[in-house]
This record gives structure tokens, C-alpha cells and sequence, in this order.
């Protein structure tokens, strides 16, 4: 049975509305023909010209994304940057790329109940949920097993393979009993996870101000952005076999994080 970019981009956005993407954000579809039918899906984080060069050697014409490759209008394409070279490239090619992000991350059982069922939370709730549906929004906390500090941080670093994982050694909590995670850049969350009770909050891209403000408040676990939501290709992918199950799907190989630890 055909497939088309259309279909797949449907489906994805019942999963994850566009409604519930960020002011700032750039969902949905941003390069190709919306009937073009798929030969096959490439998943990834980021786009990068590594990425688009795998789509094309395993003949995948449609790349679905977590962060868009265009998050703002483009003045000029003239292959100075690499993100102008992708999109000259993926048109040249005949590859479609789509994104779905803070729709995403807002979106029931979307990226952070991912991270929450990685975890095994029980009893989830939103975070910052959207104004009119408890389900949706930013962050989310649950209950966890009573577990000492350090080995429910070790637990955490396993769980999404961190090299290296920051957290908060002035906190005086021995235990954790509940838990707030939060994917991507979550230290906006920080307050409202101290709110909820909550004894640690997971997420990334934590300012050194932050833990020196909140540690005494809450454990604060930075795992990193490119760990805390490379999981959203397991999403993509469940979405897309559970829709189209003819579809082949890949994760790219070629995903790397960029930033590197010495």
C-alpha cells in the first residue's frame, strides 16, 4: 500500500498537534511535496549533511526530525551554510524533511512520559500543563520506588547512556521518592517541579546559577539535551509501524551528539 509524505505528517500531528507547538517553533512539514509517495523514513534528532546523505544511501525519501532544520526564514540560498546546503540539497534529491518538536514535547505520552516510563514512574502528571487539557504541556512527575540519591542517579545515567551526568551535591535529600523529568532545556521547570514535591528533577542544559539557586530545594540532575531526547526516534518510529505498517522505517547511524566529553 502507497504511502505518502502527507499521511505520515497526519499522523504524526494526531499524535502530536501543531496546536501545541511553542510561538517560537517551526513544525510540520518544511521540505518537499506533501503527495510524494514514501519510499522510506529516516528518524532522527537533527538533520545535519551527514544525515541527508544517509537518507539517500539507504534510498529513504522522507527524514522526520525532532528539532526542525528551518526554525527561521531563510534570506538567501546560496550553499554558504550548512543548512542552506541541505535544503539544496534534499530538493535537488527529491527528499522531504518534516519535524515535529515542541508539539512533541507537549503532547500526551510525548517526550518527557517517555523519559518518565524509562524511569518507571507510576501516577504521572503534567508538569506546566496547557491551559484546558491536564494531559498536555511541558514535564512531567511521578512516583518512584523509595531509592538513595546516588543509586537512582546511576539508575538515570544508565537509562539514557550519559557519560557524564551533573548534578547538585549540596542537596540534602537522601532519598527520592518523586520524581520530575523534563526533555531538552527543562531549568524553567525547575520551580514547578520543587512545587510538586517532587525530590529530583532530570532534564538538560542546567545554568550553573541554577544549581547554585534550587540545590538546597531539589536534586537537580543536568543528563544532557542530545540525551534527554534522542528517544523521540522510538516515538516517530512507533507512530509511523503503528499507522503504516508496511512503512520502512530507519534510526539513523550517523547521529552524533556534538557536544563530547573529555
Amino acid at each position: 500500500m502507497k504511502t505518502t509524505v502527507r499521511e505520515i505528517a497526519e499522523a504524526i500531528e494526531t499524535f502530536a498537534p501543531k496546536r501545541l507547538q511553542e510561538s517560537y517553533d517551526n513544525a510540520g512539514l518544511q521540505i518537499g511535496n506533501p503527495d510524494m509517495e514514501v519510499s522510506a523514513v529516516l528518524l532522527c534528532l537533527d538533520v545535519t549533511e551527514e544525515i541527508l546523505n544517509e537518507a539517500l544511501e539507504r534510498h529513504c525519501n522522507l527524514i522526520v526530525s525532532h528539532h526542525p532544520l528551518l526554525f527561521k526564514g531563510l534570506k538567501e540560498i546560496t550553499g554558504k551554510t550548512a543548512t542552506e546546503r541541505i535544503v539544496m540539497k534534499a530538493i535537488r534529491e527529491n527528499v522531504a524533511i518534516y519535524a515535529a518538536h515542541t508539539n512533541l514535547d507537549s503532547a500526551r505520552e510525548g517526550v518527557s512520559y517517555e523519559m518518565a516510563h524509562i524511569l518507571k514512574l507510576s501516577d504521572l502528571k503534567v508538569l506546566d500543563p496547557k491551559e484546558g487539557d491536564a494531559s498536555t504541556g511541558f514535564g512531567i512527575f511521578g512516583d518512584v520506588q523509595p531509592t538513595p540519591k546516588i543509586e537512582f542517579l546511576r539508575k538515570v545515567k544508565e537509562a539514557f547512556k550519559v557519560k557524564s551526568l551533573r548534578y547538585s551535591g549540596q542537596s540534602p535529600q537522601l532519598v527520592v521518592r518523586k520524581v520530575a523529568v523534563c526533555s531538552g532545556s527543562g531549568a524553567s521547570l525547575i520551580k514547578d517541579a520543587i512545587f510538586s514535591g517532587a525530590d529530583i528533577i532530570v532534564t538538560g542544559d542546567v545554568k550553573y546559577h541554577d544549581f547554585t539557586s534550587y540545590g538546597l530545594d531539589i536534586i537537580i540532575a543536568d543528563i544532557g539535551h542530545f540525551e534527554s531526547e534522542i528517544i523521540t526516534k522510538e516515538i516517530f518510529s512507533r507512530i509511523i509501524r503503528e499507522s503504516f505498517p508496511g512503512c520502512v522505517t530507519y534510526y539513523s547511524e550517523r547521529e552524533t551528539n556534538p557536544i563530547k566529553y573529555l
